[in-house]
């Protein structure tokens, strides 16, 4: 990223931070739990945008991951006293990741329209082994009774019974999710995903072992896509089957295209407007998923590039014209930027001579 883009996030987040801090009717209970919400679907949206706005990955499965962490933390916490949060958090992000992996050494063959419905399929038959098990507390679910505790050499720095204090600890882990993605898509490691995403042919012909690329930005979703379910699991204490289930996964991918695909913003940006407008909706009218659908329609139709595509494009046309048409002192015109997108997250990698050799 540059200085630019990292001080917009930094600002972005110290504002966000202040929410619980602001007098009715702001700073209400109900307003810092949606805030945490909100985060928590920020986390989700943007481990499926590595997938699909990144590497070219649909995936109608994601929600697999989301919910199967979810259901560790329910199985794991015990009923009668507090759990250990690090315990918990490491279980279920390692056991999302590890599902990923299991799914994804099956399903990264296929491309496509046969991605998505194998994806899909997965996914459903974990919702249902879920759905049907009573170890898993069936189609009723489970409760979570306790959240879970975080202590550092026997000190507690942080209350997660305390609303204010679980939003801001959502709220630090949506920018440890930003900053750990940016970093990644920054690497070798993300340019080889968005170049797989552009040409993955080139890239094959190139030398990339495409196929293990592709699993690994499957296992990082699906490690943060586990993050989220964690922290889902604990602000509801209750999980159920629906947490599996093809809708959520569609709600993500809603979100990701709402905010705008290969965007780490548009991510937030998308998941922030959909929790939003779903809770705005449901006062409306009972009937809120027509006004999302429509509204999700015509936003399409306006703005294909979503929410910050959008803001993006109109910041591009409001620079002055001259600059655009600037001259170099030769009185040749200046050399193209190379990079349009202020994250420069989506540059095509150029295999250079020799990369075959050390990417096989």
């Amino acid at each position: 990223m540059k200085y630019s883009v990292v001080w917009s996030w930094v600002a972005a987040f110290v504002v966000l931070a202040l929410l619980p801090l602001l007098p009715e009717p702001i700073g209400t209970p109900f307003h810092i739990e949606l805030g945490a919400k909100v985060a928590i679907m920020a986390i989700f949206a943007l481990s499926l945008q590595l997938l699909v706005g990144y590497t070219g990955l649909v995936s109608l499965g994601h929600a697999a991951f989301f919910g199967f962490a979810a259901y560790m933390v329910a199985l794991l916490a015990p009923q009668s006293d507090v759990g250990n949060g690090w315990l918990l958090l490491g279980a279920a992000v390692g056991a999302s990741m590890l599902l990923a992996l299991a799914i994804g050494a099956l399903v990264m063959r296929t491309k496509g329209i046969y991605f998505i419905m194998v994806t899909l399929a997965f996914a459903q038959l974990v919702y249902f082994v879920v759905h049907d098990t009573r170890y898993f507390g069936g189609s009723d679910g489970t409760y979570i009774y306790f959240k879970p505790e975080f202590t550092l050499l026997g000190w507690r720095f942080v209350d997660l019974e305390q609303p204010a204090q679980f939003y801001w600890f959502t709220l630090a882990l949506l920018a440890f999710t930003v900053g750990a993605l940016a970093l990644v898509l920054r690497s070798r490691l993300g340019h080889t995903f968005v170049g797989i995403k552009h040409n993955e042919q080139r890239m094959r012909a190139a030398g990339y072992a495409t196929v293990a690329y592709k699993l690994a930005s499957f296992v990082i979703g699906g490690a943060f896509a586990g993050l989220a379910g964690f922290l889902y699991a604990t602000q509801h204490g209750y999980v159920n089957p629906e947490l599996l289930s093809w809708h959520k996964s569609g709600d993500a991918l809603l979100m990701v295209i709402l905010g705008g695909l290969g965007s780490l913003a548009g991510a937030v940006v998308g998941a922030a407007s959909f929790v939003l407008l779903a809770e705005w909706f449901q006062d409306l009218t009972k009937h809120w998923q027509l006004l999302m659908g429509g509204f999700i329609i015509g936003l399409v139709v306006l703005l294909p590039q979503g929410i910050a595509g959008g803001f993006t494009r109109l910041r591009q046309r409001g620079m002055p014209r001259a600059r655009s048409q600037a001259q170099s002192p030769g009185g040749k015109p200046a050399a193209a930027p190379q990079h349009t997108d202020p994250e420069a997250d989506e540059a095509l990698p150029v295999p250079r001579p020799g990369a075959a050799s050390s990417h096989r």
